[in-house]
């Protein structure tokens, strides 16, 4: 590797950045499975995280997942789902549907989450995400939300998703989830652009509000729908 470092042959060092591209990933990776090694060694077998996506849209669900990953599995790249492009996020979904032990996902409609509020919304769909697992966990690592009546042992991580690779794996498969619905959900109401912003309030769907009103997928209870159409 030293000596592909010093040599100036442009394929050469085209294989050395990626070496080391592959060597930081490797790194980060490590530093993800943390959480996940220190509850190992307190005896655990099957450690669930879980995550949600859609909080802040004006429309859609917020759906959220749940994974258990074998320990130390390897997904080079695995970050918060936030900071990975669409098609990284893509690559790591389909790596996870087949690397993963178990994996389970839930939908908290528009209609629930005006009934109920975003906050408990998310707090539901997270529950039944864990419900939906194959493979029942024993220990759950939450990004930042308490789970208080799981009945087993959890720890709420601020900023889970970019600490835990359990997490961070939850929250590719509730975002690229979320993201494909939005996109069906284009096909049905096309007039919003929800294929673009995933229902987003974004200043072409906003306009697009005024002019055609709110549709079945829309939070009545967020503002500024709220304001707009209030009677």
């Amino acid at each position: 590797m030293e000596h592909l470092k010093e040599d100036s042959r442009k394929n050469v060092q085209a294989l050395w950045r990626r070496y080391q591209k592959e060597q930081n990933e490797k790194k980060h990776l490590a530093a993800l499975y943390e959480y996940e090694e220190k509850y190992k060694k307190s005896g655990f077998c099957a450690i669930a995280g879980t995550d949600e996506a859609g909080r802040g849209p004006l429309a859609g669900p917020v759906i959220a997942a749940a994974v258990i990953l074998p320990f130390g599995c390897e997904l080079l790249g695995l970050n918060d789902s936030k900071k990975l492009s669409a098609k990284k996020r893509d690559a790591l979904f389909d790596e996870i549907k087949a690397k993963a032990i178990s994996i389970g996902a839930y939908s908290v409609s528009a209609a629930t989450i005006d009934k109920i509020n975003i906050y408990e919304a998310a707090k539901l769909a997270m529950y039944k995400a864990l419900d939906a697992l194959g493979k029942k966990a024993d220990f759950v690592l939450t990004d930042a939300m308490p789970l208080e009546h799981l009945g087993i042992g959890y720890e709420a991580i601020i900023k889970g998703d970019a600490k835990s690779a359990s997490i961070a794996a939850a929250s590719i498969i509730a975002k690229v989830t979320r993201d494909r619905l939005m996109e069906e959900y284009d096909k049905k109401y096309p007039q919003y652009g929800f294929a673009s912003h995933k229902g987003y309030g974004t200043a072409a769907h906003i306009e697009a509000l005024k002019k055609y009103g709110p549709c079945p997928i829309h939070r009545r209870t967020f503002e500024p729908i709220k304001s707009l159409f209030a009677k």
